[in-house]
């Protein structure tokens, strides 16, 4: 690692590169929360709720994603990304962020620091917060989520302060991923020789409003249909990418009921009893977790219960895999 430099706390210049469909004043917080950017893109997929119209009064710049393409957060952020590039060539460093989220004033200037002093390192992040994390326990769910070790990291989220030039040259994200697309491209980035870091400081708050348990199955079932792709994708060694969170889904959501289903009607009702296997699990997971009882309990349920919908997504996957049929996106607002 190269040695490190000594920095003034002046910011080096950054290019902010926002996505979102319909977040209207989530947005606006969005990009006002951004003011210290050199220059900043939204890219809409699709809005119809007057985000296109504020962006323009707001003196952002505005990218509309054609709506003949699929919409995808990866091919919104690469669309953005080269818009950013076209306008700004010299800035070194792009913050990728959602339009549901607001960027901490002080993190840009912790990430980039942390990166000129660190030249082996492509991509920096933080602790992002659920805004109302005590308003569903799905948001709470999102925020566990988001708390992620601290430390050097296999993989980033959409939240993300990157290298422009390491960025560009392993091509960006893959414009035809529905979801997982970060990881994915951390897979390259890594293979390049390059490291992520996971910094202790606050980078940004996110509003999932997720408040029905509808919205958490078909999020779940997002991620499944992701861990299929990246597995696919990148599962051979020494990767093995996303193949664990795969395999556990298959087993837990398909072989195991098989299993006991089969067990019954050779062995006789008895065979029921297997299905204590599924409270033992959750027992586990909530002896694994931190925080008051009541908490750790439904997150031990909740992180059993979803392999079912990642199972979903899993055979979603395959089924467009054995018809040779474009992804199309799963959304869950």
């Amino acid at each position: 690692m190269r040695r490190e430099r000594r920095l003034s706390n002046a910011v080096i210049p950054f290019g902010l590169v926002a996505i979102g469909r319909n977040e209207g004043e989530r947005l606006k917080q969005c990009l006002r929360s951004a003011a210290g950017a050199a220059i900043i893109i939204y890219v809409d997929s699709g809005s119809s709720d007057g985000s296109v119209e504020w962006t323009r009064s707001a003196g952002a710049h505005l990218v509309e994603l054609a709506r003949a393409t699929p919409f995808t957060a990866a091919r919104a952020r690469n669309h953005g990304f080269r818009r950013m590039r076209e306008l700004a060539p010299q800035i070194s460093y792009v913050q990728f962020i959602d339009g549901d989220c607001e960027l901490d004033r002080e993190w840009p200037g912790h990430a980039i620091r942390f990166l000129e002093q660190h030249q082996t390192y492509c991509a920096a992040v933080g602790r992002l917060r659920e805004r109302f994390p005590d308003r569903s326990i799905y948001n709470r769910l999102c925020d566990d989520e988001w708390n992620t070790p601290i430390g050097d990291a296999l993989a980033c989220g959409g939240i993300v302060m990157l290298r422009v030039d390491a960025f560009e040259n392993v091509q960006g994200f893959r414009d035809e991923l529905i979801a997982g697309e970060e990881p994915e491209l951390c897979v390259r980035l890594r293979s390049a020789g390059w490291y992520i870091r996971r910094l202790d400081f606050e980078m940004a708050k996110h509003d999932a409003n997720m408040k029905r348990f509808g919205q958490w199955w078909r999020r779940t079932v997002r991620s499944g249909y992701a861990f299929a792709q990246g597995a696919a994708l990148h599962g051979g060694p020494p990767e093995c990418h996303w193949v664990w969170e795969s395999c556990r889904s298959w087993l837990w959501a398909i072989c195991l009921p098989l299993t006991i289903i089969i067990s019954v009607i050779l062995f006789g009702a008895w065979a029921w009893l297997l299905l204590l296997i599924y409270p033992a699990q959750i027992v586990k997971q909530t002896l694994r977790s931190d925080g008051a009882m009541g908490h750790r309990i439904l997150l031990g349920f909740f992180q059993v219960l979803a392999r079912f919908p990642e199972a979903c997504g899993q055979l979603l996957y395959l089924r467009d895999r054995l018809a040779a049929r474009q992804a199309q996106l799963i959304e869950y607002k």
